[in-house]
């Protein structure tokens, strides 16, 4: 097993969640949200570098104290939100989970969290980070190509991840996200029709592209799933959830933490992040060395043949997420759709879960 790295718990103060971006620049709320990791030190500036808006709003902010300390931080949460999106908060609660009860205990790189504010009430959260863009890392894009060592880095995250998964016993918080995404109903079979017949579906076969035939397919995928070994999955690691460190490739975004078979996330990822051109080609090798970290993990693991298969069905999962996506910018949302409705088509995944 690899070894643990050691982080500290996040402090989790008791106060009110902010919900505009107003009251999450306020050096008063901003002292009391880290009073315990400052010793209380007044904060005497709040300066905004950057706000980065998609269905949660990601603050880039630096913070100087009475002595004249600076500190660059990165806020996330649900500010300035209609209500429709306001409902999306238990996800916010579940990403500042992650970093107060997993991320001390896993083996991967993941931003510095300095505190966590929870309504838990009222399902909201705010997650407050050091901002690794000031320490010298870099974000990937959605629409970074990977090449395959990237992937292979990566896919290691990953793993780490998934060997920890003892941690699912008694952590009833984590939910099995692919059965809830295939009982989902605000995304009508009508709705989700008009989007794939949308920009999004225009390279897809007429068979990958119906609304119905990919809802009985997630159905099945998420009954099968549910009966296999459940891991700890990231559930959403495409390349715009990934940083580029000193110490090399991490994960951020921890929205969609989830229980489920490890190929949700592995074929998900490896079709997201990978020109499709790249995984026709490499797709299988890297599969092949996610096993053997696995095994190198002390998990057991299906043999080869068996885990290609189970790959093969689960593309339909990141394809369903992305094909009912809308609050995100249009260009992303089609390659995403394209790489994945693809992979869809190439693995035969619908005629791997039954759909005739």
């Amino acid at each position: 097993m690899s070894q643990v790295l050691e982080r500290q718990v996040p402090s989790q103060p008791q106060i009110e969640v902010p919900t505009t971006l107003e009251g999450a620049l306020d050096a008063a709320w901003l002292a009391r949200a880290l009073a315990e990791v400052t010793a209380g030190r007044a904060i005497t500036d709040v300066r905004q570098v950057e706000v980065i808006r998609t269905v949660a709003t990601k603050v880039r902010m630096e913070v100087t104290f009475a002595d004249g300390q600076a500190l660059g931080l990165c806020l996330k949460g649900l500010l300035d939100v209609d209500a429709m999106t306001a409902r999306g908060g238990p996800t916010c609660v579940l990403e500042a989970e992650f970093y107060n009860k997993v991320a001390p205990l896993v083996d991967v790189r993941v931003p510095d969290c300095l505190a966590t504010v929870i309504d838990r009430d009222g399902q909201q959260a705010v997650t407050i980070m050091r901002d690794l863009i000031v320490d010298g890392a870099t974000f990937c894009s959605a629409l970074d190509p990977f090449t395959p060592d990237d992937a292979l880095a990566s896919l290691d995250q990953l793993a780490r991840l998934h060997a920890r998964s003892s941690f699912l016993s008694g952590a009833d918080w984590i939910r099995p996200r692919a059965s809830e995404l295939a009982r989902m109903t605000y995304v009508t079979p009508e709705a989700l029709q008009e989007l794939l017949d949308g920009p999004r579906g225009t390279h897809l076969s007429p068979r990958v592209r119906s609304a119905a035939n990919l809802a009985a397919a997630m159905a099945e995928l998420a009954a099968r799933d549910g009966g296999r070994p459940q891991f700890m999955i990231h559930g959403d690691a495409h390349a715009g959830n990934v940083f580029r460190g000193a110490e090399g490739i991490g994960v951020i975004d921890w929205q969609l933490l989830q229980r489920g078979g490890w190929a949700l996330d592995v074929a998900y990822h490896l079709n997201a992040v990978l020109p499709v051109e790249v995984a026709e080609v490499e797709e299988r090798r890297l599969m092949g060395e996610y096993l053997t970290m696995m095994r190198g993990h002390g998990m057991a693991m299906p043999d080869e043949e068996s885990a290609w298969a189970q790959y093969r069905e689960s593309v339909v999962y990141g394809y369903y997420l992305w094909a009912i996506t809308r609050r995100v910018d249009p260009p992303v949302i089609v390659q995403f759709v394209e790489r994945l409705g693809k992979a869809v088509m190439r693995h035969d995944s619908f005629g791997m879960l039954g759909l005739a």
